[in-house]
């Protein structure tokens, strides 16, 4: 896609509108929660889910994959999956009387990765997963394998049940662009869902978009401005959420044990350019910044024990870094005002 006349972004406005019009014949409500994930599919990152069972995470994910025609993976983590089940290992195969070692991949090497309930695995195998995260390859027998792009990775956690599970640590955490909680639906919501789902009719999800198309949508998210003062106020956000720095606001002294950093930060821009273009615009404002600071930043901050005692959600302390740490400058908001008369 291309933005060759027209209004700045409407070709990518509507990509997105044609997604979310697909997966909304599927999914019923949840549109933050879909709005969250293309958000990071765009900005090329990965989510995290959390939400109790039965919500439509891995429906969610399915309906994506066909409507964006990508290549769908689901990976069902167990205590005893080993990273050779996710990755794939060379397998000893006869040909003519001759041996040969020959790859059989692993579900890693599809490009729309569901990892269910990814907790539940042990750190060994789950680093195998956050490898190819990280690097969008796998190295299986010393021999690099690069994963086809675009390569994004839908990981679940169920928070209800937490025996026999291994939860990922904050470095691993720091992977996620994104962690988003799937709320469970409302009356309405869910009188519709029963109506869908206890019926004979079955929606059929449209392919509305491609790979290279995607592609070139995250292209265009580098294009975005981001106004001086609105990098700066998101620097000053993150270093005021560490305790351990001396302008820390006063909720991270005494809520927090360790704050966000370079990741939370980077994610936090990225995020918002996405949001700006989704809006039509091609510079980020405030309000972008805001719309993306808790998907961005709750799982890189891990509460102090007084607040965990007290029930103290990362949500609600960045509700009060927000009101605590000073916006940007009147000269950004006249910037953005000048930007949108023109």
């Amino acid at each position: 896609m291309s933005d060759d006349g027209g209004a700045p972004g409407a070709d990518f406005q509507a990509g997105v509108s044609a997604v979310r019009e697909a997966v909304g014949r599927v999914i019923v409500g949840q549109r933050e929660v879909v709005d969250q994930v293309l958000l990071c599919l765009f900005a090329g990152g990965h989510v995290l889910l959390e939400g109790a069972p039965g919500l439509g995470k891995t429906l969610l994910v399915r309906t994506l994959s066909q409507a964006m025609s990508l290549d769908f993976s689901r990976i069902q983590f167990t205590p005893d999956l080993m990273p050779s089940d996710i990755v794939g290992t060379n397998m000893v195969v006869e040909d003519e009387g001759r041996k040969r070692f020959e790859l059989q991949k692993g579900p890693i090497f599809g490009q729309l990765i569901l990892a269910d309930e990814i907790n539940r695995a042990t750190p060994k195998t789950q680093s195998a997963l956050l490898e190819a995260m990280a690097e969008r390859s796998v190295t299986i027998a010393g021999e690099r394998h690069e994963l086809e792009a675009p390569f994004f990775v839908l990981a679940t956690e169920n928070p209800i049940e937490m025996e026999g599970t291994y939860p990922l640590p904050e470095a691993q955490l720091d992977r996620f662009l994104f962690k988003v909680m799937v709320p469970s639906p409302d009356e309405d919501t869910l009188v519709g869902i029963l109506h869908r789902t206890t019926g004979n009719l079955s929606a059929q999800v449209d392919h509305v978009l491609d790979g290279p198309t995607i592609l070139k949508m995250r292209e265009a998210i580098r294009d975005v401005r981001c106004a001086e003062a609105i990098a700066r106020y998101v620097a000053r956000f993150v270093r005021a959420s560490d305790p351990s720095q001396p302008d820390a606001a006063p909720s991270a002294k005494t809520l927090l044990r360790y704050g966000a950093g370079v990741r939370g930060a980077q994610s936090v821009i990225l995020a918002a350019k996405v949001a700006a273009k989704m809006a039509g615009r091609e510079h980020v404002s405030m309000e972008d910044v805001r719309k993306v600071v808790h998907p961005a930043l709750r799982h890189r901050l891990i509460p102090s024990f007084e607040a965990e005692a007290d029930g103290i959600s990362t949500d609600a302390i960045l509700d009060r870094l927000l009101d605590e740490v000073p916006e940007a400058s009147e000269g950004v908001r006249a910037i953005e005002g000048d930007r949108a008369q023109a």
